[in-house]
């Protein structure tokens, strides 16, 4: 039977994160406000499921304090704290589990990252839960990529085709190494990511889907809206509804896009455009882990979330740290469906 990736609604058994250790995305109050951003989410989603951390040696004591006694931790050498990113991309057949081990290169090798350690966590992980690893030749991010359970997958052209991970390979080639890791038969492309999520706007993915676009059910995809058109990422928006609303999923239905407005914050105290995004959420059994931002809209983000996923609870956790460091609360955590 084939392996697939099953959709982020489907059941877990649990949710792994990686702890922020100093590096150059965490430093001094940096790092101590990382933290306590990192086991917010831990907390919330405890809630609903299992969390394991995974903690860097000599780190684990200063974790528990601030995750309390009911956060599984195990230790390992890290370099950064994404566990979507840099963990296992978890798939099944219906009766056994198996993790993907992309290529990890830093985000496509940028000047600020170092990945000695993360480039092994995948496996690791892979190891603790005792699944096999199927590796890829594919440099990948979990970040990248975002599938309905039903054969689509969603991708962004500059990081699966960009040269910083993957020169050489076409499009075709991305798609057939796609969808046989991931069991999926239909690839949906945006051109990029947002504005901020490439240089020089500081610690970006070079254009991960999941800040942008995201399935919330069977042809159903939440698409960020930016109402601001002073914000560079006002048109590209526009454009990616558009296109989206076009599209047809692997089962031939009519995609329905929902549009969730940013925050109305557009840019930081520096004058740098933001790319605050709803759409960086994380599904949970019973539950819905949603950025916050201490913004207008974060109340409309939540009631549109809590009309698409009826039944599960709504969290909001302010998630302004996390996106600082160059990601949301979705970059941070990644699931372990149940098999």
């Amino acid at each position: 039977m084939t392996f697939r990736m099953p959709p982020e609604w489907a059941p877990h058994e649990r949710t792994w994160m990686a702890w922020p250790g100093p590096n150059a995305t965490f430093t001094g109050d940096d790092l101590a406000e990382s933290r306590r951003a990192w086991a917010s989410v831990a907390r919330a989603v405890r809630r609903f499921e299992p969390v394991t951390m995974v903690v860097s040696p000599g780190q684990a004591g200063g974790a528990r304090a601030l995750l309390g006694p009911d956060i599984d931790i195990v230790q390992r050498e890290l370099d950064d704290a994404w566990m979507r990113d840099i963990g296992p991309t978890f798939v099944t057949d219906g009766t056994q589990l198996a993790a993907v081990d992309w290529v990890f290169n830093g985000w496509g090798a940028q000047e600020w990252a170092s990945w000695e350690h993360d480039a092994k966590i995948a496996r690791l992980v892979a190891d603790l839960v005792g699944v096999p690893s199927h590796s890829s030749p594919l440099v990948n991010e979990g970040g990248g990529i975002h599938v309905d359970g039903d054969g689509t997958v969603l991708l962004t052209e500059t990081v699966q085709l960009g040269p910083e991970r993957n020169p050489g390979w076409t499009k075709e080639e991305v798609e057939t190494e796609i969808h046989a890791k991931l069991g999926t038969t239909r690839a949906i492309w945006l051109k990029r990511g947002l504005t901020a999520d490439y240089p020089p706007h500081g610690y970006g993915t070079l254009g991960h889907v999941d800040i942008v676009a995201a399935f919330a059910g069977p042809g159903v995809i939440v698409a960020h809206s930016q109402p601001d058109p002073a914000h560079p990422d006002h048109e590209l928006c526009k454009e990616n509804v558009e296109m989206l609303k076009s599209q047809k999923d692997a089962r031939g239905r009519r995609i329905e896009v929902v549009e969730v407005p940013a925050p109305t914050v557009v840019r930081e105290e520096d004058g740098a455009w933001v790319d605050y995004s709803y759409i960086n959420h994380y599904v949970c059994n019973g539950g819905v882990v949603l950025c916050a931002f201490d913004d207008p809209r974060d109340e409309i983000a939540a009631g549109i979330f809590r009309s698409l996923y009826p039944g599960r609870t709504v969290t909001l956790v302010d998630a302004r740290t996390i996106f600082a460091g160059g990601g949301g609360i979705h970059c941070i955590t990644q699931q372990q469906p149940r098999v």
